[in-house]
């Protein structure tokens, strides 16, 4: 029913992953498996809706704060994760990481400290240190092929004064980790009881390939928000636009009154809301094949690089489409596989090290595009690892 084999050529269409590659790996022209997007198109039920919504013509100011698009996500969380969503607690923002970024100067001051679980996207970092906070790192720990988090490590860092949010990528970003329901729960005890807040990143929430995801909202105490956006399920970032649900009813007022006040934000673009409530209410059966497509493209990248060098025994993420790649039983250098990857091989992977000290040794390749991309993004990586060898 669904077509994600055909290749779109996106150059030419100022696009971040193709157009403008050199400016992270100082190269043009490069195969791209990059920042987070898909190759793909979007639903066509999203597409039909924002034609339908052009068509209509008239593009003024609109507003977030409606029964379709608060029916709408209460919709898909019922559906999707078997959760009830309270739409008083709902709030917009232009993206995820704006929402993170205000909640941060709202819940702390500066020079307090933001704990995050490393490798960690590096959005969080420049965030964090972008409003004169300091990352408290508390690494993932790998068990029996699993991501783990030691409680023990983790009630230490939540103990320290210092430490005033726990800013949670769940899914985890780029390890693929998801948080199991027993592990969420102690998260969220431990966060109590220090008198930690939390704001938790949930925007690959519905990529997840082993076990289940559990919105934050099913645990969460004290104070919290959770922050998310149909954006990767559906391709749509470029429509910007995101959403979340904030607690407390002081600390939600206050995210609203600087999302209007200070920040000018009042009204969303309209397109985004189209966009998140047609995907919403219709976009399940083309989610289900695009989830179908991905853990495909996931499966081959470990059978052709395990076929390659066996002592890699690479398993797929838990979830998200990212596929963190631990190349360390090779012994590579990570500055001459990437110098290898550029200029030989004329492709762009993300290094692992992009994410913290803990990323080095891995690779993150984006797996959301058509096979006969990925196929040729593989091939290139098995050489340049072959003439490191």
């Amino acid at each position: 029913m669904f077509d994600f084999s055909t290749p779109v050529d996106r150059h030419g269409t100022w696009c971040t992953q193709w157009d403008y590659v050199a400016d992270r790996f100082g190269a043009p022209d490069l195969l791209p498996f990059t920042i987070s997007d898909m190759d793909f198109p979007t639903a066509p039920c999203v597409l039909d809706a924002l034609q339908q919504r052009l068509t209509h013509g008239v593009l003024g100011y609109s507003r977030w704060n409606n029964s379709d698009f608060s029916g709408a996500i209460a919709h898909w969380y019922q559906q999707r994760f078997a959760t009830a969503i309270d739409p008083a607690t709902l709030v917009y923002g232009p993206s995820v990481i704006y929402t993170v970024s205000q909640l941060i100067r709202q819940w702390s001051q500066p020079g307090d400290g933001v704990l995050i679980h490393t490798p960690a996207y590096d959005a969080f970092y420049k965030t964090i240190e972008g409003n004169q906070r300091r990352v408290i790192s508390l690494p993932l720990e790998q068990q029996d092929g699993e991501w783990a988090c030691d409680m023990a490590r983790l009630a230490q860092a939540l103990a320290k004064p210092e430490c005033k949010i726990m800013l949670l990528c769940s899914p985890h970003n780029p390890t693929g980790k998801v948080w199991t329901r027993p592990e969420l729960d102690t998260l969220a005890a431990l966060c109590e009881r220090h008198g930690v807040r939390v704001i938790s990143d949930e925007i690959h929430m519905d990529m997840v390939w082993r076990g289940s995801h559990t919105p934050w909202s099913a645990v969460g105490r004290g104070v919290w928000a959770l922050v998310t956006s149909a954006s990767k399920s559906f391709n749509i970032p470029a429509l910007t636009g995101a959403y979340g649900f904030i607690s407390d009813p002081q600390a939600r007022e206050a995210y609203l009154t600087a999302l209007k006040g200070q920040d000018g934000l009042s009204s969303p673009a309209v397109l985004a809301l189209v966009a998140h409530i047609a995907a919403y209410r219709d976009g399940s059966p083309w989610l289900d094949a695009l989830r179908d497509y991905l853990r495909a493209n996931l499966d081959y990248v470990a059978q052709t690089l395990n076929a390659a060098f066996a002592q890699l025994n690479w398993q797929p993420p838990a979830a998200t489409y990212l596929a963190w790649i631990d190349l360390r039983p090779l012994g590579l250098d990570d500055k001459a596989l990437q110098q290898a990857l550029i200029e030989q091989q004329k492709v762009a992977i993300m290094p692992g090290y992009t994410y913290g000290a803990e990323g080095n040794g891995f690779i993150r390749l984006n797996v959301g595009c058509p096979r006969v991309k990925l196929e040729a993004g593989v091939a290139r990586l098995i050489a340049a690892i072959r003439s490191l060898n």
